[in-house]
């Protein structure tokens, strides 16, 4: 069923260079009927975003490189993907270049599933120029295996009006004072989810932590008296009714909640603003304010975005590392910062010179002090595994002390292989 579905969604997705019905990447050369070589490149832009590609980007890619044509296939970002990625390049089957969530190179790169970029022309030059803590998600056994495409951070976003009718003039400097806010005034927080991506800034800002900096055990991290202490706080307002779980009940948005005023805050990376009309994004920052995260034991806010891999199999592994290569340069990436997107390249950051008064300047500034997922073998078994017993711990089913004892030894074990 998994490949009939996959199926499904390439025959209804549109490419760069006419249709996206690729079953065999192999043929698509043929399918052209010229000389050029084809590279064929998946990816996960929102529709926005894809506009952008198949008008600007890629066009202006194809006329400074005529011997090379690229030919877009346009996916959801989500399980699906990855499962079929890994069983094409398993097999020899893969596309030749890959948008890619920054949370599975590491994976892949543990697999064998992706070519090193080390030995192509420029890596070095390449590497010196794009945002080093998001170039190290990729970095195995001394080899690189993916460049930084674009970048996020979670911001707390909270309500104007909320604040101000409770005296503040800014938010709160500690997630306990924030907590005590909502907890005195019965304001509620959206929390989008329990998985590491939602509830890990709050863990940390409250004290927590998760795993040791070598990411060798989470025992001793994940489930000391400070983390426990975090959660079993997170908890009590959940059980009070003062922390909403959008992904639990499935009907409210956290984004509109903050907007309308029926949230003091919810987190969000910078793609809701970037979706608004003009109009709606100048009225969205007059009701809300974004901060980062309070930070309590060094950074608080994570790090998400999406990074350029080449598939082990490519059969243009040299076109497709300059694909690679040109889609991090200067103007590729000045390019696709239109549509809300963070570069990577540290020339074209500064060329945006985003003022204060954009909606992007506080996740620009936050970047830099944010924190990446584990890079890590068997990081979506422990995503899932840590998921399952927040859930657990947060409907009551276990206490937090033992369903994080649980969740450290499970997640230990997944570290070990």
């Amino acid at each position: 069923m998994r490949w009939i579905s996959f199926i499904l969604i390439l025959l209804l997705t549109a490419g760069c260079g006419g249709t996206s019905m690729i079953s065999n990447p192999e043929s698509v050369q043929t399918l052209q009927g010229n000389e050029k070589t084809v590279i064929v490149f998946w990816h996960t832009y929102n529709d926005k975003e894809t506009r952008i590609l198949m008008q600007e980007l890629i066009p202006a890619f194809e006329r400074d490189h005529p011997d090379i044509r690229i030919k877009c296939i346009n996916l959801a970002n989500n399980n699906e993907l990855k499962y079929n990625l890994i069983a094409r390049a398993s097999s020899g089957r893969g596309p030749d270049v890959v948008r890619m969530d920054i949370a599975w190179v590491p994976e892949f790169s543990h697999k064998g599933l992706l070519e090193p970029l080390n030995g192509f022309p420029g890596f070095n030059d390449v590497r010196e120029v794009l945002h080093q803590k998001v170039m190290n998600a990729g970095h195995y056994n001394d080899q690189y295996y993916s460049l930084p495409l674009n970048l996020f951070t979670k911001l707390t976003l909270f309500n104007r009006e909320l604040l101000a009718r409770s005296g503040y003039s800014e938010p709160p400097h500690t997630m306990d004072e924030i907590l005590e806010l909502a907890r005195k005034q019965h304001f509620v927080i959206g929390l989008g989810g329990l998985e590491p991506w939602d509830t890990l800034p709050y863990l940390y800002s409250l004290g927590g932590s998760f795993m040791d900096r070598d990411f060798t055990r989470a025992s001793g991290y994940l489930n000391s008296d400070r983390t426990v202490r975090a959660v079993q706080k997170l908890v009590k307002l959940y059980k009070d009714k003062l922390i909403h779980l959008s992904a639990v009940t499935q009907n409210r948005d956290n984004w509109a909640g903050v907007r309308n005023g029926n949230m003091l805050l919810t987190d969000e990376a910078p793609w809701f603003f970037s979706l608004l009309k003009e109009s709606d994004k100048r009225q969205a920052l007059e009701q809300t304010l974004s901060v980062p995260f309070p930070k309590r034991n060094g950074t608080s806010s994570i790090i998400g975005g999406e990074n350029l891999v080449i598939m082990k199999g490519s059969k243009h592994p040299i076109e497709a590392w300059v694909f690679m290569k040109w889609m991090t340069g200067l103007e590729a990436q000045l390019i696709m910062a239109k549509a809300g997107l963070i570069p990577t390249n540290k020339e074209a950051v500064k060329a945006l010179n985003v003022s204060r008064q954009s909606y992007l300047f506080p996740y620009v500034e936050e970047v830099d002090d944010a924190f990446l997922r584990p890079p890590v073998k068997n990081w979506s078994k422990i995503d899932e595994l840590y998921t399952v017993y927040m859930h657990q711990i947060f409907l009551g089913h276990l206490s937090a002390r033992e369903g994080l004892d649980r969740a450290a030894e499970g997640i230990d074990k997944l570290l070990k292989y």
